[in-house]
């Protein structure tokens, strides 16, 4: 791996992990709601997008397709209903342990075969998130947990359906822009509940432009440079830098339930990825 390709990797991260954490953030701390969140965070990602891809050198019209749009918006918005009653680190090890898992359950429908250090890979990381769930004082609100799975999920086939696209940066952006209908429905559904103060805002605004927006687009230009195995692994760093940066700057505790179950998650989903598919 060269140094510009760590450099970028390690700054995409960094910003995946920053969109648990300003999402949480903003729900905990500010008085803006989910749906405004979700809203600000799609429009200011479409705008950015929209932006990188006018200023690139050929540049090209938005692409993407409405499939695209839908498990989008789908993981932005279960993603900030989940963290209102999540812990940034909590909700970053639901979310990335289900992308995983969705990803390589897909391949088990589309006919690959585990190899037995998979299987033992794939059961340790389904009895982490089990454990993860378990009722207990630590536990993570159930149906927000199942929010966040939902979450992962979609963002899982999302990931999937933009697999083989012959310009990301030009799919991505047009699946955000494609978002803002259904934007535009998911206020209107919450008319009563839509709140924001300038702190939130704010918050929604980062998210979408820089950690998501500018964060994409840094990860594209980091993918080139990575194989498959180490694009899917080094994502298992995410959960990890949220919760030590959600302990450092948001005060939450790292309790032992999530320390525990996390390493079951992380150290399964790596398993799983350590070896190749049977076909």
């Amino acid at each position: 791996m060269s140094p510009r390709t760590l450099l970028l990797t390690a700054m995409a991260m960094l910003a995946f992990a920053g969109n648990s954490l300003l999402c949480r953030a903003a729900l905990r701390d500010s008085q803006i709601d989910p749906a405004s969140f979700t809203s600000l965070r799609l429009l200011a990602g479409a705008m950015t997008l929209w932006l990188l891809l006018s200023l690139r050198r050929g540049s090209s019209l938005p692409a993407g397709n409405w499939y695209g749009a839908l498990t989008l918006f789908t993981y932005a918005a279960c993603f900030s209903y989940a963290y209102q009653h999540l812990d940034a680190g909590a909700g970053a090890l639901l979310l990335f342990g289900a992308v995983q898992l969705s990803m390589i359950f897909w391949g088990l429908v589309k006919g690959e075969r585990l190899r037995p250090g998979q299987t033992a890979g794939v059961v340790l990381a389904t009895v982490g998130l089990v454990a993860l769930l378990l009722p207990g004082t630590s536990a993570p609100p159930v149906s927000a947990s199942l929010l966040m799975l939902l979450a992962g999920g979609a963002w899982g086939a999302y990931s999937l359906l933009g697999k083989g696209a012959a310009d990301p940066l030009a799919a991505t952006a047009g699946n955000f822009i494609r978002t803002l209908p259904l934007v535009m429905l998911l206020c209107m559904l919450a008319l009563n509940e839509l709140e924001w103060d300038s702190a939130g805002v704010t918050y929604a605004l980062l998210s979408g432009g820089l950690t998501s927006g500018v964060g994409y687009a840094i990860w594209y230009a980091a993918m080139p440079g990575l194989a498959a195995i180490q694009a899917a692994s080094v994502q298992l760093s995410v959960p990890l830098l949220t919760a030590l940066a959600g302990s450092l700057l948001l005060g939450e505790p790292l309790t032992g339930t999530v320390v525990i179950a996390g390493l079951a998650i992380l150290g399964g989903i790596a398993l799983a990825l350590r070896f190749k598919y049977r076909n």
